[in-house]
């Protein structure tokens, strides 16, 4: 069963296109879809639903379910388990992640939905949805700053997308330093940056970008040489050949293989 994983970078668009929300919905089979919204991050999440409730009723889903996880006992909730068992596509909104992994990690629903995952069903998460999918997930870092050493707090994410660390609000807050310093830390990760009203949307191991921005990717494997050892708390990074690739709306990137899937596509028009 192909594995469906959407991962936003925040601020995406919910009034005009919504080209990133569509993408879910039709990955969730369409009018037919069982959506489930897990605001868990969101601290108020009665300013976030409605606003998810209106795009996805725009594109024909009448089935629509929120459930909150405030304390960890409600992740053992028989009505959030026979939701998640019955959900077609899973959404989680934006907030702070360490929520998603502190309330839920480990839990009968966690479980549940890790097994829904792998059974197919499309799980999306914007923002600290995007970032709690990572196995590495970033906490809190500095924005437009150097990459440094401790700019970055990072712990487990859910490893829903093995092998990676997902930042998000990209290129809007300057965050590249604090990706590459989280590569540092763990350079058998790959960094994703997703840019706002952005999205990664993964098949089984091959990932296609959508919406308005990029997505950077950065790969610690073939890093030669690396100071962080030598550092002490705020000193700057050296970081010799990095490996890094900028994939706009359409590319593809495989995980497996960590390459660009090259587009064969050229121009159909010439520059003037």
């Amino acid at each position: 069963m192909t594995r469906k994983l959407i991962a936003i970078g925040g601020a995406e668009d919910l009034e005009n296109e919504a080209e990133i929300m569509a993408a879910f919905v039709r990955l969730a089979h369409g009018e037919k879809a069982r959506i489930v919204i897990m605001p868990i991050a969101s601290e108020d999440a009665s300013q976030v639903i409605p606003k998810y409730r209106k795009v996805l009723r725009k594109f024909g889903v009448e089935q629509i379910d929120v459930f909150d996880v405030k304390m960890r006992e409600d992740a053992t909730s028989e009505r959030c388990l026979s939701l998640i068992q019955n959900a077609t596509g899973i959404l989680f909104p934006g907030g702070d992640q360490l929520d998603i992994t502190s309330l839920i990690g480990g839990t009968p629903v966690a479980k549940q939905i890790k097994q829904k995952v792998d059974a197919g069903t499309v799980v999306a998460g914007t923002s600290a949805g995007a970032a709690m999918m990572s196995s590495s997930m970033l906490l809190s870092g500095g924005s437009e700053e150097s990459p440094r050493f401790g700019s970055a707090q990072i712990g487990p994410g859910m490893d829903f997308i093995q092998t990676t660390i997902i930042d998000t609000h990209f290129s809007q807050r300057g965050r590249h330093g604090r990706l590459m310093t989280a590569v540092a830390h763990y350079p058998q990760t790959l960094g994703l940056g997703i840019d706002e009203n952005t999205a990664l949307i993964l098949k089984d191991d091959e990932f296609e970008v959508v919406g308005t921005g990029s997505i950077i990717v950065v790969d610690g494997g073939p890093m030669t040489h690396s100071n962080l050892h030598d550092l002490k708390h705020g000193e700057l990074l050296e970081l010799h050949n990095l490996s890094l690739h900028v994939l706009p709306a359409g590319t593809r990137y495989n995980l497996a293989s960590r390459q660009p899937v090259a587009s064969r596509a050229k121009r159909s028009a010439g520059r003037s």
